[in-house]
């Protein structure tokens, strides 16, 4: 179809130009989850000193295989005074090591007699100890920037001492539905009329993808109402999206507001589901404001959010974690064939001994929302393609990253 752009192309005319928004300084305790916008260097050795690795004793290593005198005690916090030969020292897991030991042999393989301690033969130089700097020197970079702030991250963090970053500022984004048949839950239904399925689903999706929602709202079926919700959209937001409204009916306005407003990037794409979508741009003062209109069948939204607002949020960002879905190949379950677009099949993975199993779910229709609720991965079935039980497919796995 020679009208339709390929997905590669839609994601390359969405990203030309973007660039990752400024920086902001938080305390790391309000940091959780959000993108680095710089590197951070290691202020410290961690471990900081040697130290035991288990509850034992502390000796050089040749004086194993026999009765050895304990003249010390050391718990974690505290540190041990030398150690002379012929001697070792009980200590705790953390202690730190006392200057001439260089193993620590664990209580359980020792037997205690008075003020003696039986030590087993052959004990290695470094067995049970953690060596300074082992995980971390200090001068080294030990977050890159665009790293995702997680649980481990801000744990390494904190073992610095650290207690302020530097991080992305969130992308702004405005989300406009369209149709005057669409209406917020909490209302009566009238004849003829749906609730909103695509806001709280795409607002959960950009959260997840590292957005702020600023504002949602609704655009009327008219052409001078849109260019005005559009604009003003476009003052608030660095980015725009809406559902609805990009295709080629009567009462579809967005795309001739943009193109009165603004650029219109790219419209229409070959693949299913999502034909209808619009890429570009609207400007807002000395700046431009990205667009994207989404299709109003929710399940066209969906894809669409993973295939193009998680890359844009990524770009935005300055987090390449984000830029593409992980892919995996698996083994189909089920029997398709597509046309000239390609088919994006919302699939469950089954993880077996055997490899990786599809199995698509029955309504691949873009009306059935049901079928995204436990959908782990998108199957990329290619244009005029056959396939059949136990074909290798490839899939953009949802969970995997």
């Amino acid at each position: 179809m020679a009208d339709l752009n390929p997905v590669e192309a839609a994601v390359k005319a969405l990203l030309d130009g973007v660039q990752p928004l400024p920086g902001e300084r938080l305390p790391c305790e309000a940091a959780a989850g959000r993108i680095l916008a710089e590197p951070v260097s290691a202020r410290l050795d961690v471990p900081p000193f040697d130290n035991s690795a288990m509850d034992g004793y502390a000796l050089h290593h040749g004086d194993a295989g026999g009765w050895v005198k304990v003249t010390q005690r050391i718990a974690a916090g505290a540190t041990g005074g030398p150690l002379a030969r012929g001697t070792c020292a009980r200590i705790f897991t953390g202690g730190a090591m006392p200057l001439g030991a260089d193993c620590v042999v664990m209580q359980e393989r020792c037997a205690l007699g008075g003020e003696l301690v039986l030590i087993p033969p052959e004990v290695p130089a470094g067995d049970n100890v953690r060596r300074r700097g082992r995980d971390v020197s200090a001068g080294d970079e030990l977050l890159p920037g665009g790293e995702p702030l997680e649980a481990a991250a801000l744990g390494h963090l904190a073992g610095q001492g650290i207690t302020e970053v530097v991080v992305q500022r969130r992308p702004r984004v405005v989300l406009l539905s369209t149709g005057d048949e669409i209406i917020d839950p909490g209302q009566p239904l009238c004849p003829g009329q749906i609730y909103n399925s695509n806001r709280p689903m795409l607002r959960r999706l950009l959260e997840r993808f590292g957005a702020e929602v600023v504002r949602v709202a609704s655009i009327p079926d008219d052409a001078e109402g849109t260019r005005r919700a559009l604009a003003r959209a476009a003052r608030e937001a660095d980015v725009v999206i809406t559902t609805g409204g990009v295709s080629v009916g009567e009462e579809d306005h967005v795309k001739a507001a943009v193109e009165t407003l603004g650029q219109l990037d790219l419209w229409r794409l070959a693949i299913r589901p999502g034909k209808p979508l619009a890429l570009g741009r609207l400007p807002a003062g000395e700046r431009e404001t990205r667009f994207v209109g989404l299709p109003g069948n929710p399940v066209s939204s969906f894809v669409g959010a993973w295939l193009f607002l998680r890359p844009l949020m990524g770009a935005l960002l300055g987090a390449p974690s984000l830029a593409s879905l992980p892919q995996l190949s698996a083994r189909a379950d089920f029997t398709t064939t597509t046309g000239p677009r390609q088919h994006y099949m919302r699939v469950a993975l089954a993880f077996t001994t055997e490899g990786i199993v599809a199995k698509a779910f029955r309504d691949q229709n873009s009306g059935v929302l049901s079928s995204c609720i436990n959908a782990d991965a998108l199957a990329l079935i290619p244009p005029e393609s056959r396939i059949e039980v136990g074909d290798s497919i490839e899939c953009l796995w949802l969970n995997g990253g």
